[in-house]
């Protein structure tokens, strides 16, 4: 099989208006922020949106054949819980400064995994920008002070972005995802945000949003790299690595029109994200076309995958959790 989730949109301040025309949907909704393509979180369990199964949560389908769908080291690994958090983000304003949790932390104080997460930028207006990673030298104290003076975003390094970038980001990287970006975001399942900063911005209540700066301290990675992006090869149809790290193996697939690239058999499900032209889709037997603001999830069960261009430039990410 095949599958097709029904996406789960999230409103926010900072949302806008792209996600809906880039899945081709019809929503009243001008400020969607978030489209949870595949999710496993508490309270936000995709469910299958066609087909046989269609109606059936992800968790059902695990709960049916865990082997099956995760692959069985991923299954002795992390349960019967789906490993990995699929997203398309749209920003018409600055999200919030913010960081994440380690997988040590977010235990301690959770009872949740943390949060390593990686951006695929697809879009980006003239101006687009983001934040990834500190600057200039901060500790604990001047990180508080930092916060407390408004000068935070002082020391953290800003990006200015175009389609195709790529950014890596551990739990512990400050980060914040800036005005006129529309990313693919790969991520743990794990719902836990640390909110450094927010710009002074009030909720439709006229509230402050809630800050979490005492917390994000213990999570911060204070070292200070020389630059925080992703560089990648790009060759035409074939599987070009993006990020290999011990919660998830993302790659891009750029394939031409009538090229076919044969995936791997790996002991794990493979996630197929559309975010340019279309693709044909094809796991023993079953096919499917996945578009541009289309995601699909193949069963570890799979024993044979193909990818194949349906159009002049066809571009797609994979997603795995490979040991």
């Amino acid at each position: 099989m095949i599958y097709r989730f029904e996406p789960i949109l999230k409103s926010t301040i900072w949302g806008g208006e792209r996600i809906a025309s880039f899945k081709g949907l019809e929503v009243e909704d001008k400020t969607v922020g978030e489209s949870w393509e595949i999710s496993g979180v508490k309270g936000n369990v995709s469910v299958v949106a066609d087909g046989p199964d269609a109606g059936m949560s992800l968790n059902d389908l695990i709960d049916r054949d865990p082997d099956g769908i995760l692959g069985h080291k991923n299954h002795e690994r992390f349960g019967k819980e789906f490993p990995l958090l699929i997203k398309f983000i749209d920003a018409r304003a600055d999200l919030s400064i913010q960081v994440h949790p380690d997988d040590r932390l977010a235990e301690a104080r959770h009872n949740s995994k943390g949060k390593t997460e990686m951006w695929y930028v697809i879009d980006a207006t003239d101006d687009a920008h983001l934040r990834s990673g500190l600057s200039a030298q901060l500790d604990p104290e001047k990180y508080v002070k930092a916060v407390e003076d408004n000068t935070i975003c002082d020391y953290l390094t800003d990006y200015n972005v175009t389609p195709g970038n790529v950014f890596f980001l551990p739990a512990g990287r400050i980060h914040s995802i800036g005005a006129g970006c529309f990313i693919a975001e790969i991520q743990q399942t794990s719902d836990i945000t640390y909110r450094i900063y927010d710009f002074n911005r009030r909720d439709a209540k006229g509230n402050l949003r809630q800050l979490h700066t005492q917390e994000a301290k213990d999570a911060i990675d204070y070292t200070v790299l020389p630059d925080y992006r992703t560089d990648y090869k790009e060759n035409d149809n074939a599987l070009n690595p993006l990020v290999d790290c011990p919660y998830f193996n993302v790659a891009l697939l750029d394939v031409d029109r009538d090229h076919t690239v044969e995936l791997a058999d790996v002991d794990s499900f493979t996630i197929i994200i559309g975010v340019e032209g279309s693709v044909e889709v094809t796991a023993d037997g079953c096919t499917a076309t996945v578009e541009a603001g289309r995601t699909v999830l193949i069963p570890a069960s799979a024993a044979h995958i193909a990818v194949r261009g349906l159009s002049d430039k066809a571009r797609a990410i994979t997603a795995r959790i490979e040991e």
